[in-house]
């Protein structure tokens, strides 16, 4: 891997300049990357925020936490896979396992309480004040909130700042509501543009610095689309690589979730991948689908793990390296991919798992109080900030160009469990004392 100080950069000034750490040369910073995210306040707070299934349903299923951790630990299979079979024009951009569990562990540091449905409703409360999107918030606490730097966050290098931009564009340039009518009560027009925020567009600039002006151009582009948000088109060698992780662990693992706890029947799934089976024909792994589903649906909890973790390595080991010889620049130029028919099914089994566990009623219920939730305590905090607000969050909204982004950062800070209660100290007789801290 190159060790371009270009990329071992840091925002930071001379005082905040790191001293020396365990490794030499370009992974000493990003094994310092990586230290910085897992002792955050921002990383531990994951383990209380919602990944699918509510907290509190049961202590087997994943949280954001463990979903990151996993990411992360596939991320760096991924990597050394691609090691193993690298070709000499592309091997030497290949992320260090310190950086890509750096930018693994990251990638979802920005989400708020209650999931996608929290993002949301955050969204919907800032619609005049910039958005709210759970990646452009993953990038301002990384380089503007984390507790390392008082003005830089984690204050981390640009490659790894590189690796979490999952859409290199400002809100303003995505955002397009059409002419939907703001209404709490039904939010499913106010989902987010995916996004960096307008306050972070400095910050853009300066990952952006090591490219041309082609490059830059070409990685910012957008698909315009009349009636809704715009997209982006591109990613980064390292984002590519941690996208794929993050499918990975969500298609697999989910499913593991709900096989584990009885929300999806031996029956159903198998009526469901033999429904796709000539799309799916020549996919190895299901070739001996019934020994297979034995294991999956075993009441032996390491028969279980075998048939995942078999699964997990069958995506792995299809992935491959493209290039897109548009780009100039190597980071921007490569990204991976997973061949059919593995990302056939793996495209299947996120849609199984978003059809029949993250849209079921049981799961969309509780979605939807956590929504009203967030939307009442925003209303709430903002009617009376003098008296209701911490005192370092009112005191920060006082003196900031953007007081409503301060109040966004509070509110997105607090995991579904202090969420909830919040919401129960302000609105349920009878809970709440005043020795519990705010």
């Amino acid at each position: 891997m190159p060790e371009s100080t270009v990329w071992t950069a840091r925002r930071s000034t001379d005082a905040y300049r790191p001293t020396s750490f365990n490794a030499g040369g370009a992974n000493a910073h990003y094994q310092r990357d990586r230290a910085r995210l897992i002792h955050s306040a921002a990383f531990r707070s994951l383990q209380s925020k919602t990944q699918v299934l509510g907290l509190g349903e049961s202590d087997y299923y994943r949280t954001r936490l463990t979903h990151s951790l996993e990411v992360a630990q596939i991320g760096s299979g991924i990597v050394e896979h691609l090691r193993v079979e690298a070709e000499s024009d592309w091997a030497q951009w290949l992320p260090s396992t310190s950086l890509i569990e750096s930018v693994c562990l990251g990638h979802d540091l920005g989400h708020p309480p209650f999931g996608h449905g929290g993002e949301v409703a955050l969204n919907y409360v800032m619609r005049e004040s910039g958005g709210f999107e759970g990646n452009g918030q993953t990038l301002r606490i990384m380089t503007r909130l984390g507790e390392f730097s008082p003005d830089c966050g984690l204050d981390p290098t640009r490659r790894a700042c590189l690796g979490v931009l999952k859409y290199p564009v400002t809100y303003s340039e995505v955002v397009n509501y059409g002419q939907n009518d703001a209404n709490p009560l039904d939010l499913s027009a106010w989902h987010p543009p995916k996004c960096v925020y307008d306050t972070e567009a400095d910050v853009l600039d300066w990952i952006f610095e090591p490219f041309t002006a082609n490059d830059r151009t070409l990685f910012s582009s957008i698909e315009h689309h009349p009636a809704r948000h715009s997209r982006t088109k591109f990613k980064s060698f390292d984002a590519s690589i941690m996208e794929v992780a993050d499918d990975i662990a969500y298609g697999v693992h989910d499913l593991e979730d709900a096989v584990a706890l009885g929300l999806v029947s031996r029956e159903h799934l198998r009526a469901f991948i033999d429904s796709h089976r000539d799309e799916l024909a020549e996919t190895s792994l299901l070739k001996k689908v019934d020994l297979y589903f034995d294991r999956l649906f075993s009441p032996v909890p390491h028969e279980r793990k075998h048939a995942i973790s078999n699964l997990v390595g069958y995506l792995v080991r299809h992935i491959r390296v493209v290039r897109n010889d548009a780009f100039e620049h190597p980071l921007l130029a490569y990204n991976i991919q997973i061949d059919a028919p593995a990302s056939h099914l793996l495209n299947r089994l996120k849609g199984y798992v978003f059809e029949e566990v993250i849209r079921r009623p049981e799961v969309q219920t509780l979605r939807y109080r956590g929504q009203q939730s967030i939307i009442q305590l925003w209303d709430i905090l903002c009617a009376n900030q003098d008296s209701l607000l911490p005192r370092t969050v009112k005191q920060q909204m006082d003196v900031s160009p953007y007081p409503m982004r301060v109040m966004c950062d509070y509110m997105s800070a607090l995991t579904d469990t202090s969420a909830t209660k919040l919401y129960h100290r302000l609105c349920s007789p009878g809970m709440g004392s005043i020795f519990e801290p705010i």
